[in-house]
Protein backbone atom coordinates (compact mmCIF):
# COMPACT_ATOMS: atom_id res chain seq x y z
CA UNK A 1 0.00 0.00 0.00
CA UNK A 2 1.43 3.56 -0.88
CA UNK A 3 1.64 6.24 1.34
CA UNK A 4 0.82 9.66 0.40
CA UNK A 5 3.03 12.87 0.86
CA UNK A 6 0.91 15.26 3.24
CA UNK A 7 2.04 18.63 3.09
CA UNK A 8 3.43 19.37 6.27
CA UNK A 9 5.99 16.85 5.39
CA UNK A 10 6.53 18.34 2.07
CA UNK A 11 7.15 21.42 3.51
CA UNK A 12 9.61 19.89 6.18
CA UNK A 13 13.42 19.86 5.29
CA UNK A 14 15.12 16.51 4.41
CA UNK A 15 15.17 15.00 7.89
CA UNK A 16 18.69 15.25 10.10
CA UNK A 17 18.32 10.81 10.84
CA UNK A 18 18.54 10.94 6.54
CA UNK A 19 21.78 13.03 6.31
CA UNK A 20 23.15 11.01 9.82
CA UNK A 21 22.63 7.05 7.96
CA UNK A 22 24.21 8.43 4.73
CA UNK A 23 26.87 9.69 6.69
CA UNK A 24 27.38 6.07 8.99
CA UNK A 25 27.28 4.49 6.03
CA UNK A 26 30.08 5.99 4.57
CA UNK A 27 31.73 5.61 7.95
CA UNK A 28 31.58 1.79 7.43
CA UNK A 29 32.73 1.44 4.12
CA UNK A 30 36.02 3.64 4.96
CA UNK A 31 36.02 2.09 8.41
CA UNK A 32 36.66 -1.45 6.30
CA UNK A 33 38.91 -0.04 3.62
CA UNK A 34 40.92 1.02 6.66
CA UNK A 35 41.13 -1.81 8.26
CA UNK A 36 42.05 -3.95 5.19
CA UNK A 37 44.95 -1.49 4.80
CA UNK A 38 45.61 -1.85 8.28
CA UNK A 39 45.80 -5.74 7.80
CA UNK A 40 48.78 -5.71 4.99
CA UNK A 41 50.71 -2.76 7.17
CA UNK A 42 50.59 -3.17 10.08
CA UNK A 43 48.92 -6.79 11.20
CA UNK A 44 48.05 -7.36 14.91
CA UNK A 45 44.88 -4.88 15.72
CA UNK A 46 42.64 -5.04 18.98
CA UNK A 47 39.06 -4.51 19.51
CA UNK A 48 39.35 -0.69 19.91
CA UNK A 49 41.86 -0.16 16.71
CA UNK A 50 41.06 3.15 14.83
CA UNK A 51 39.51 1.49 11.45
CA UNK A 52 37.29 -0.77 14.25
CA UNK A 53 36.14 3.02 15.83
CA UNK A 54 35.51 4.08 12.65
CA UNK A 55 32.82 1.50 11.84
CA UNK A 56 31.44 1.61 15.34
CA UNK A 57 30.83 5.32 15.16
CA UNK A 58 28.78 4.54 11.71
CA UNK A 59 26.88 2.03 13.67
CA UNK A 60 25.80 4.22 16.65
CA UNK A 61 25.54 6.85 14.82
CA UNK A 62 23.20 5.17 12.29
CA UNK A 63 21.34 2.78 15.30
CA UNK A 64 20.82 6.15 17.21
CA UNK A 65 19.60 8.36 14.89
CA UNK A 66 17.19 6.35 13.75
CA UNK A 67 16.18 4.74 16.95
CA UNK A 68 15.44 8.77 17.33
CA UNK A 69 13.10 8.98 14.82
CA UNK A 70 11.29 5.29 15.56
CA UNK A 71 10.78 6.58 19.09
CA UNK A 72 9.73 9.37 17.59
CA UNK A 73 6.71 7.93 15.72
CA UNK A 74 5.90 6.08 18.02
CA UNK A 75 5.12 8.17 20.57
CA UNK A 76 4.12 11.62 18.77
CA UNK A 77 0.65 9.96 17.88
CA UNK A 78 -0.05 13.33 15.77
CA UNK A 79 3.25 13.41 13.38
CA UNK A 80 1.67 13.70 9.74
CA UNK A 81 4.72 11.52 9.19
CA UNK A 82 3.11 8.31 10.98
CA UNK A 83 0.83 7.62 8.37
CA UNK A 84 3.63 7.09 6.05
CA UNK A 85 5.62 4.81 8.04
CA UNK A 86 5.21 1.03 8.77
CA UNK A 87 4.42 -0.58 11.81
CA UNK A 88 5.99 -3.55 13.58
CA UNK A 89 5.98 -5.21 16.86
CA UNK A 90 2.15 -4.03 17.21
CA UNK A 91 3.78 -0.96 18.88
CA UNK A 92 6.20 1.03 17.37
CA UNK A 93 6.07 2.82 13.85
CA UNK A 94 8.95 4.03 11.39
CA UNK A 95 10.38 3.79 8.13
CA UNK A 96 11.73 0.36 6.21
CA UNK A 97 15.09 2.77 6.11
CA UNK A 98 15.20 3.44 9.93
CA UNK A 99 14.34 -0.51 10.88
CA UNK A 100 17.41 -1.67 8.53
CA UNK A 101 19.59 1.05 10.20
CA UNK A 102 18.45 0.14 13.79
CA UNK A 103 18.65 -4.08 13.23
CA UNK A 104 21.87 -3.38 11.05
CA UNK A 105 23.55 -1.60 14.34
CA UNK A 106 22.69 -4.05 16.43
CA UNK A 107 24.07 -6.69 14.36
CA UNK A 108 27.44 -4.43 14.06
CA UNK A 109 27.73 -4.00 17.76
CA UNK A 110 27.31 -7.14 18.88
CA UNK A 111 29.49 -9.18 16.45
CA UNK A 112 33.02 -6.72 18.24
CA UNK A 113 32.31 -8.71 21.80
CA UNK A 114 32.13 -11.80 19.20
CA UNK A 115 35.27 -11.25 17.38
CA UNK A 116 37.36 -10.49 20.44
CA UNK A 117 36.51 -13.42 21.86
CA UNK A 118 36.99 -15.77 18.58
CA UNK A 119 40.33 -14.00 18.48
CA UNK A 120 40.95 -14.75 22.40
CA UNK A 121 40.08 -18.44 21.68
CA UNK A 122 40.97 -19.17 18.32
CA UNK A 123 43.97 -17.00 17.34
CA UNK A 124 44.58 -14.78 14.47
CA UNK A 125 41.97 -15.40 11.53
CA UNK A 126 43.08 -17.64 8.72
CA UNK A 127 40.33 -16.51 6.60
CA UNK A 128 38.04 -13.42 6.03
CA UNK A 129 34.40 -14.92 6.36
CA UNK A 130 34.98 -16.03 10.06
CA UNK A 131 31.58 -16.37 11.80
CA UNK A 132 31.89 -13.07 13.62
CA UNK A 133 33.16 -11.30 10.32
CA UNK A 134 30.41 -12.51 8.89
CA UNK A 135 28.09 -11.56 11.70
CA UNK A 136 29.64 -8.22 10.99
CA UNK A 137 29.41 -7.68 7.10
CA UNK A 138 25.63 -8.87 7.26
CA UNK A 139 25.43 -5.74 9.66
CA UNK A 140 26.89 -3.43 7.75
CA UNK A 141 25.33 -4.69 4.47
CA UNK A 142 21.95 -3.93 6.45
CA UNK A 143 22.42 -0.41 7.79
CA UNK A 144 23.82 0.44 4.20
CA UNK A 145 20.69 -0.82 2.92
CA UNK A 146 18.65 0.80 5.19
CA UNK A 147 20.20 4.41 4.83
CA UNK A 148 19.22 3.68 0.71
CA UNK A 149 16.10 2.48 1.09
CA UNK A 150 15.27 5.47 3.58
CA UNK A 151 16.42 7.98 1.16
CA UNK A 152 14.88 6.23 -1.55
CA UNK A 153 11.59 6.10 0.16
CA UNK A 154 11.52 9.87 1.15
CA UNK A 155 12.62 10.56 -2.87
CA UNK A 156 9.75 8.33 -4.54
CA UNK A 157 7.25 10.56 -1.87
CA UNK A 158 8.17 13.87 -2.97
CA UNK A 159 8.83 12.81 -6.83
CA UNK A 160 5.08 11.64 -6.70
CA UNK A 161 3.24 14.39 -5.20
CA UNK A 162 1.43 16.32 -7.75
CA UNK A 163 1.71 19.45 -5.63
CA UNK A 164 5.87 19.28 -5.53
CA UNK A 165 6.36 21.86 -8.44
CA UNK A 166 7.56 24.55 -6.39
CA UNK A 167 11.19 25.43 -6.82
CA UNK A 168 11.80 24.46 -2.99
CA UNK A 169 10.47 21.19 -3.40
CA UNK A 170 12.47 20.43 -6.89
CA UNK A 171 15.66 21.46 -4.88
CA UNK A 172 14.56 19.15 -2.21
CA UNK A 173 13.68 16.04 -4.74
CA UNK A 174 16.76 16.53 -6.55
CA UNK A 175 19.18 16.57 -3.49
CA UNK A 176 17.11 13.37 -2.29
CA UNK A 177 18.40 11.65 -5.93
CA UNK A 178 22.14 12.57 -5.25
CA UNK A 179 21.72 11.15 -1.81
CA UNK A 180 20.34 7.99 -3.15
CA UNK A 181 22.71 7.90 -5.63
CA UNK A 182 25.57 8.33 -2.84
CA UNK A 183 24.12 5.58 -0.70
CA UNK A 184 23.50 2.97 -3.58
CA UNK A 185 27.29 3.64 -4.63
CA UNK A 186 28.38 2.96 -0.47
CA UNK A 187 26.97 0.00 -0.63
CA UNK A 188 27.89 -1.28 -3.94
CA UNK A 189 31.87 -0.35 -2.49
CA UNK A 190 30.94 -3.32 0.47
CA UNK A 191 29.56 -5.73 -2.85
CA UNK A 192 33.05 -5.31 -4.33
CA UNK A 193 34.99 -5.48 -1.30
CA UNK A 194 33.49 -8.22 -0.27
CA UNK A 195 34.21 -9.90 -3.92
CA UNK A 196 37.57 -8.00 -4.30
CA UNK A 197 39.95 -10.86 -3.01
CA UNK A 198 38.21 -13.07 -6.13
CA UNK A 199 38.68 -10.23 -8.62
CA UNK A 200 42.33 -9.31 -7.95
CA UNK A 201 44.24 -7.14 -11.21
CA UNK A 202 45.09 -10.75 -12.06
CA UNK A 203 41.52 -11.66 -12.87
CA UNK A 204 41.17 -10.25 -16.68
CA UNK A 205 42.50 -12.79 -17.99
CA UNK A 206 40.50 -16.01 -16.45
CA UNK A 207 37.05 -16.60 -17.00
CA UNK A 208 35.59 -17.61 -13.54
CA UNK A 209 36.10 -14.02 -12.24
CA UNK A 210 33.62 -13.08 -15.14
CA UNK A 211 31.07 -15.59 -14.02
CA UNK A 212 31.34 -13.70 -10.20
CA UNK A 213 31.24 -10.30 -12.07
CA UNK A 214 28.05 -11.42 -14.15
CA UNK A 215 26.46 -13.05 -11.14
CA UNK A 216 27.07 -10.07 -8.49
CA UNK A 217 26.95 -6.81 -9.94
CA UNK A 218 24.26 -7.08 -12.85
CA UNK A 219 21.27 -6.80 -10.83
CA UNK A 220 22.79 -4.41 -8.52
CA UNK A 221 23.23 -1.83 -10.93
CA UNK A 222 19.87 -2.62 -13.46
CA UNK A 223 17.86 -2.18 -10.19
CA UNK A 224 19.38 1.19 -9.38
CA UNK A 225 18.52 2.22 -12.56
CA UNK A 226 15.51 1.23 -12.59
CA UNK A 227 15.09 2.89 -8.62
CA UNK A 228 16.59 6.37 -9.55
CA UNK A 229 15.51 9.18 -11.37
CA UNK A 230 18.18 10.77 -12.13
CA UNK A 231 19.08 10.78 -15.79
CA UNK A 232 22.39 8.52 -15.41
CA UNK A 233 21.95 6.63 -11.99
CA UNK A 234 24.23 3.68 -12.91
CA UNK A 235 26.78 5.51 -13.68
CA UNK A 236 26.97 7.66 -10.69
CA UNK A 237 26.52 5.76 -8.54
CA UNK A 238 29.24 3.66 -10.36
CA UNK A 239 31.69 6.94 -9.96
CA UNK A 240 30.35 7.11 -6.10
CA UNK A 241 31.51 3.56 -5.81
CA UNK A 242 34.86 4.47 -7.76
CA UNK A 243 35.67 7.63 -5.31
CA UNK A 244 34.75 5.38 -1.81
CA UNK A 245 37.09 2.92 -2.54
CA UNK A 246 39.96 5.02 -4.25
CA UNK A 247 39.83 7.97 -1.52
CA UNK A 248 41.45 5.68 1.22
CA UNK A 249 43.97 4.31 -1.22
CA UNK A 250 44.73 7.60 -2.13
CA UNK A 251 45.34 9.26 1.55
CA UNK A 252 46.87 6.60 3.82
CA UNK A 253 49.86 5.32 2.28
CA UNK A 254 51.02 8.60 3.05
CA UNK A 255 50.80 7.97 6.79
CA UNK A 256 53.89 6.01 8.39
CA UNK A 257 52.88 2.25 9.43
CA UNK A 258 55.07 -0.79 11.00
CA UNK A 259 54.55 -4.13 10.94
CA UNK A 260 53.44 -5.68 14.35
CA UNK A 261 53.04 -9.53 13.03
CA UNK A 262 55.75 -11.82 11.44
CA UNK A 263 56.75 -13.09 9.44
CA UNK A 264 57.83 -9.68 7.50
CA UNK A 265 58.80 -10.52 4.35
CA UNK A 266 58.70 -7.37 2.79
CA UNK A 267 59.70 -4.53 5.25
CA UNK A 268 57.62 -1.62 4.86
CA UNK A 269 57.20 1.87 6.33
CA UNK A 270 53.66 3.31 5.10
CA UNK A 271 50.19 2.13 5.11
CA UNK A 272 50.22 -0.20 1.89
CA UNK A 273 46.97 0.88 -0.78
CA UNK A 274 43.89 -1.56 -1.31
CA UNK A 275 43.83 -2.45 -4.81
CA UNK A 276 42.16 -0.19 -7.74
CA UNK A 277 38.75 -1.23 -8.29
CA UNK A 278 36.35 -2.51 -11.44
CA UNK A 279 35.86 0.25 -13.77
CA UNK A 280 32.31 -0.10 -13.52
CA UNK A 281 31.63 3.17 -14.62
CA UNK A 282 31.75 2.34 -18.39
CA UNK A 283 29.38 -0.45 -18.39
CA UNK A 284 27.81 1.37 -16.01
CA UNK A 285 27.22 4.16 -18.84
CA UNK A 286 26.32 1.76 -21.33
CA UNK A 287 23.59 0.29 -19.27
CA UNK A 288 22.47 3.85 -18.65
CA UNK A 289 22.17 5.09 -22.62
CA UNK A 290 20.07 1.12 -22.92
CA UNK A 291 17.63 2.04 -20.46
CA UNK A 292 16.97 5.52 -22.18
CA UNK A 293 16.57 3.78 -25.22
CA UNK A 294 14.75 0.27 -24.34
CA UNK A 295 13.06 0.89 -20.81
CA UNK A 296 9.51 1.96 -20.05
CA UNK A 297 7.94 -0.12 -22.01
CA UNK A 298 9.57 -0.57 -24.78
CA UNK A 299 10.97 -4.23 -24.65
CA UNK A 300 9.18 -6.41 -22.20
CA UNK A 301 12.20 -7.00 -18.93
CA UNK A 302 13.09 -10.34 -20.05
CA UNK A 303 13.94 -9.37 -23.44
CA UNK A 304 15.61 -6.42 -21.51
CA UNK A 305 17.02 -8.45 -19.25
CA UNK A 306 19.00 -10.49 -21.52
CA UNK A 307 20.06 -7.70 -23.84
CA UNK A 308 21.65 -5.38 -20.73
CA UNK A 309 22.90 -8.57 -19.20
CA UNK A 310 24.58 -9.26 -22.93
CA UNK A 311 26.02 -6.14 -23.66
CA UNK A 312 27.26 -5.75 -19.49
CA UNK A 313 29.38 -8.59 -19.69
CA UNK A 314 30.82 -7.61 -23.22
CA UNK A 315 31.69 -4.36 -22.20
CA UNK A 316 33.02 -5.01 -18.79
CA UNK A 317 35.51 -8.24 -20.61
CA UNK A 318 36.98 -5.34 -23.14
CA UNK A 319 37.83 -3.27 -20.83
CA UNK A 320 38.73 -5.37 -17.98
CA UNK A 321 40.82 -7.57 -20.03
CA UNK A 322 42.77 -4.99 -20.97
CA UNK A 323 42.93 -2.46 -17.79
CA UNK A 324 43.50 -5.22 -15.69
CA UNK A 325 46.27 -6.51 -17.94
CA UNK A 326 47.49 -2.71 -17.69
CA UNK A 327 47.09 -2.85 -13.79
CA UNK A 328 49.61 -6.16 -13.37
CA UNK A 329 52.07 -5.52 -15.84
CA UNK A 330 52.97 -2.37 -16.77
CA UNK A 331 55.50 -0.04 -14.85
CA UNK A 332 52.97 3.26 -15.52
CA UNK A 333 50.35 1.33 -12.98
CA UNK A 334 53.06 0.81 -10.24
CA UNK A 335 52.79 4.40 -8.37
CA UNK A 336 50.32 5.78 -5.95
CA UNK A 337 47.39 6.17 -8.38
CA UNK A 338 47.04 2.77 -9.68
CA UNK A 339 48.40 1.16 -6.70
CA UNK A 340 49.66 -1.94 -8.65
CA UNK A 341 53.47 -1.49 -6.10
CA UNK A 342 51.22 -2.33 -3.26
CA UNK A 343 52.45 -4.87 -1.29
CA UNK A 344 51.61 -6.02 2.18
CA UNK A 345 54.67 -6.65 4.76
CA UNK A 346 53.78 -10.78 4.45
CA UNK A 347 54.50 -10.28 0.47
CA UNK A 348 58.13 -11.87 -0.75
CA UNK A 349 59.03 -8.41 -2.48
CA UNK A 350 61.54 -11.14 -4.64
CA UNK A 351 58.22 -13.11 -6.15
CA UNK A 352 58.62 -12.94 -10.05
CA UNK A 353 54.95 -13.05 -10.58
CA UNK A 354 54.27 -9.58 -8.85
CA UNK A 355 54.37 -8.12 -12.33
CA UNK A 356 53.93 -10.79 -14.58
CA UNK A 357 50.78 -13.48 -14.88
CA UNK A 358 51.47 -16.59 -13.70
CA UNK A 359 51.11 -19.47 -15.75
CA UNK A 360 48.29 -20.98 -13.38
CA UNK A 361 45.99 -17.40 -14.32
CA UNK A 362 45.59 -17.99 -18.43
CA UNK A 363 43.55 -20.01 -20.08
CA UNK A 364 43.27 -21.96 -22.82
CA UNK A 365 40.66 -19.98 -25.27
CA UNK A 366 38.45 -22.52 -25.26
CA UNK A 367 38.29 -22.33 -21.75
CA UNK A 368 38.02 -18.46 -21.80
CA UNK A 369 35.12 -18.63 -23.97
CA UNK A 370 33.22 -20.94 -22.66
CA UNK A 371 33.28 -19.40 -19.13
CA UNK A 372 32.27 -16.17 -20.63
CA UNK A 373 29.45 -17.70 -22.30
CA UNK A 374 28.00 -19.20 -18.62
CA UNK A 375 28.83 -15.68 -16.97
CA UNK A 376 26.65 -14.10 -20.09
CA UNK A 377 23.95 -16.32 -18.95
CA UNK A 378 24.46 -15.85 -15.28
CA UNK A 379 24.49 -11.45 -16.41
CA UNK A 380 21.03 -12.24 -18.06
CA UNK A 381 19.33 -14.03 -15.09
CA UNK A 382 21.21 -11.44 -12.23
CA UNK A 383 19.76 -8.69 -14.99
CA UNK A 384 16.23 -9.91 -14.48
CA UNK A 385 16.31 -9.92 -11.03
CA UNK A 386 17.32 -6.77 -10.85
CA UNK A 387 14.69 -5.18 -12.48
CA UNK A 388 12.17 -7.27 -10.54
CA UNK A 389 13.90 -5.48 -7.01
CA UNK A 390 14.52 -2.44 -9.04
CA UNK A 391 10.73 -2.41 -9.30
CA UNK A 392 9.66 -2.72 -5.69
CA UNK A 393 12.46 0.10 -4.79
CA UNK A 394 10.38 2.16 -7.07
CA UNK A 395 7.28 1.69 -5.04
CA UNK A 396 9.02 2.20 -1.49
CA UNK A 397 7.47 4.95 0.02
CA UNK A 398 7.91 3.68 3.75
Amino acid sequence: MQATLSPPVLRTKIPTYIYAVVFSSLCIVWGLLWDIMWHMSIGRDGLFAPPHLLMYVGAVVAGAFSGFKILQLTFAKRNPERTSSVRFWGIFYGSLGAMYCVWGALTMLTSAPFDDWWHNTYGLDVQILTPPHTVLLIGMMTVQFGAMIGVLALQNRVTSDLSADSAWAKKQAQRLKIMFTIAAGLLLSILYTMLAEKLGQWASHHSSSYITIGIAFPFYLLAVGRASSLRYPITLTAAAYMLTMLIPSWILPFFPATPRLGPVLNPITHYQAFMFPLLLVIPGFVLDKLLHRFDGGKLNDWLLAALTGTVFMLVITGVQWYFGEFLHTSPYAQNGFFFSDSMSYGEDPTWPYHHQFHPHWLQSTPDFLKGIGIAILCAIVSARIGLLWGNWMKRVQR
